[in-house]
């Protein structure tokens, strides 16, 4: 006889299978996977002592669907809330266009948006270059030295926080209040200050990591064209 036959394993027959099964009957639930390749029998023969597959797979059934039910539902909650937010950004922006000066047009954005994109507070964040830093009177414009932004941000344009404790460089008197935050840096123009707006919430869920940030964007490019016109900067 050739090595190679004498090497073939014998085919397992049923009854090696329910031995083996036997001596291990927790199989399925560590692969429950398993019972999808099963065909279970359509009848339940008591005298033969078959198991009955069929209430199992009923059970089944009933849990997918209840999966699939589920599923919509978080499909049309995120859908309603994508619409909500879409509003409150269309809102935000045509407040923003209303302002007819300057102070007024950063008021809003400091103040009135917050109510409107249900945050706490808002910031505008200035950072200065030189080593002496102005005193701006203006309720929601924060004042920083040079490289604070990048530090914060780490380079990126939006920043999204969450389960965090609000610095006072950000939110002053208002810094407690945070939990999770959202940080947009703006271009205004060439040689313009870096800036930077900081969203805080008290909810430390608010603002997650790995949340869509197209609408928040959109908000910030009205916002760089609107100080842009406001300033006379070109683009």
């Amino acid at each position: 006889m050739s090595q190679t036959m004498t090497d073939e394993k014998p085919a397992l027959t049923d009854d090696d299978i329910l031995e083996w099964l036997k001596a291990n009957p927790k199989f399925l639930s560590r692969n429950p996977d398993a019972a999808e390749f099963l065909v279970p029998p359509r009848r339940v023969n008591n005298d033969r002592k078959i198991a009955d597959f069929q209430s199992y797979m009923i059970q089944r059934l009933k849990d997918d669907r209840e999966d699939v039910i589920q599923s919509a539902r978080d499909i049309v909650e995120t859908s309603r809330a994508n619409m909500n937010n879409q509003t409150r950004i269309h809102h935000s922006i045509l407040m923003l266009l209303d302002a007819t000066t300057f102070d007024d047009f950063i008021h809003t954005i400091t103040m009135d948006l917050a109510a409107m994109l249900d945050v706490d507070i808002i910031s505008l964040v200035v950072e200065f270059d030189d080593p002496v830093l102005p005193q701006i009177d203006l309720t929601g414009v924060r004042i920083v030295g040079p490289g604070t932004l990048d530090l914060l941000t780490k380079a990126q344009r939006i920043v999204l926080e969450s389960g965090i404790a609000g610095l006072d460089e950000l939110y002053g008197g208002g810094a407690g209040l945070v939990k999770s935050q959202c940080l947009m840096r703006l271009h205004i123009a060439e040689g313009a200050p870096d800036v930077l707006i900081a969203f805080g919430s008290r909810n430390p869920v608010l603002f997650q990591p790995g949340m869509g940030t197209e609408q928040i964007s959109f908000l910030g490019g009205v916002i760089e064209r609107c100080f842009r016109a406001w300033l006379g900067q070109g683009a």
